[in-house]
């Protein structure tokens, strides 16, 4: 990894609960305020990537497992225009999001085509530096949508951080939160595990051929939990190839890398289809015997 990650040890925020509301804007009309919002928020998600560790020990906190903060449902606020039609879920994960929450859409646009029966909740906090809105459906939680911590997330907020414990969200080669290491190195080449003692130990997986390198792969949350065979002395950052037996993926992120996708709305009509086979790809050249993308050496670990 080619990204340098230092991130500051802030207090987590006291656990509570709120109610978010937002006003009717037009998802297209970002206010200063929401300008500064979203370019504060970019360095964070991509040193939150980059924690993944793969050139430089990670210092900080990265995806953790299900949240235990307190969550509220956000009040129901108008729609934004124009109106859009809603639409199924695709269960996919793609360097563009994952499921109908694509990376660039404003959370209003999202509310719009997620349908009926969808919920969206603040859960605050989630992981350090970062509270969440968990998208529920039929009571159970989808995938968070990640922002900075102590802030609020309006309809006209840009979504630049996604993450998923929902083993039915998969990548085009298939793996997901769920899926066993020895089936993720089947489909993406050689694994590497790490874990720092100053990310609170919380343990990473990267490939060979990461399927893009805007998506990372958490296999734990602490010490306790890691998964990875390590060779003794152990340091303050870790690195291993070997892994227990049965060893599984606990969640995927997904982030925003560059100002572009933090700045720009995207279409929401422009989501994959419902086939994990059919999930967008950003680089042909990388993954010649699965969908295509980046090549792992110009981009961060998960």
């Amino acid at each position: 990894m080619h990204l340098d990650h230092q991130l500051d040890h802030q207090p987590q925020p006291t656990q509570h609960s709120r109610t978010q509301t937002s006003a009717p804007q037009t998802p297209q009309t970002l206010s200063k305020p929401g300008q500064l919002k979203k370019l504060l928020l970019l360095p964070s998600l991509i040193l939150l990537l980059s924690a993944c560790g793969r050139s430089a020990p990670p210092t900080s906190d990265a995806t953790s497992a299900s949240p235990t903060a307190t969550a509220s449902p956000i009040a129901a606020s108008p729609s934004p225009s124009p109106t859009l039609l809603p639409v199924a879920e695709p269960p996919t994960i793609s360097s563009q999001g994952i499921g109908l929450a694509r990376l660039g859409m404003t959370f209003g646009e999202l509310k719009q085509i997620a349908g009926p029966g969808v919920e969206f909740k603040v859960q605050a906090p989630y992981i350090k530096d970062f509270d969440a809105i968990a998208v529920r459906k039929s009571g159970e939680v989808q995938y968070h949508i990640l922002y900075l911590a102590g802030q609020t997330f309006t309809d006209t907020d840009v979504i630049q951080g996604l993450v998923t414990s929902n083993a039915k969200f998969r990548t085009a080669e298939g793996i997901g939160a769920g899926s066993t290491l020895a089936d993720a190195e089947k489909a993406y080449g050689k694994i590497t595990l790490s874990y720092s003692t100053r990310n609170q130990s919380k343990e990473y997986a990267r490939f060979k051929e990461q399927p893009a390198s805007n998506v990372s792969f958490a296999t734990a949350t602490a010490a306790k939990d890691l998964v990875g065979v390590y060779p003794s002395p152990t340091g303050d950052y870790n690195e291993t190839q070997k892994y227990k037996e049965a060893a599984k993926i606990q969640s995927v992120l997904v982030v925003c890398l560059t100002e572009a996708c933090a700045q720009t709305p995207v279409s929401p009509s422009a989501s994959p289809s419902a086939s994990p086979s059919a999930s967008p790809s950003a680089n042909p050249s990388a993954n010649p015997s699965a969908n295509p993308s980046p090549s792992p050496a110009a981009s961060p670990s998960p």
